[in-house]
């Protein structure tokens, strides 16, 4: 079993920052892949942003440019730059492994609020 505590959410004016953090603990396997994903009311969880344990990233076209992906073994971050009242969102850390199958963790999730 994994755990992922995610930390670093809060309200900002739209074009400031925040950093994201994720931590991982139990039993997480030196090859997974890690994302973050967001939920607004009435919408569907979509992804925000992945990376490989091998350090291979992934975005979101809506937010290529502005956010940034980064981990070490067992904690990931997202750094929001320039961000908008669309980022408004819950934000979820997402661990994906496999071993005889596939295991999908998912956090607990932190607020994001982007007011205009």
């Amino acid at each position: 079993q994994v755990q992922l505590v995610e930390s670093g959410g809060g309200l900002v004016q739209a074009g400031e920052s925040l950093r994201l953090s994720c931590a991982a603990s139990g039993r997480v396997f030196s090859a997974n892949v890690m994302g973050w994903y967001r939920q607004s009311p009435g919408k569907q969880r979509e992804l925000v942003a992945t990376i490989s344990s091998g350090g291979s990233a992934n975005y979101a076209d809506s937010v290529k440019g502005r956010f940034a992906i980064s981990r070490d073994r067992v904690t990931m971050y997202l750094q929001m730059n320039s961000l908008k009242p669309d980022d408004t969102a819950v934000y979820y850390c997402n661990l994906q492994q496999y071993g005889q199958r596939k295991y999908d963790f998912w956090g607990q999730g932190t607020q994001v609020t982007v007011s205009s």
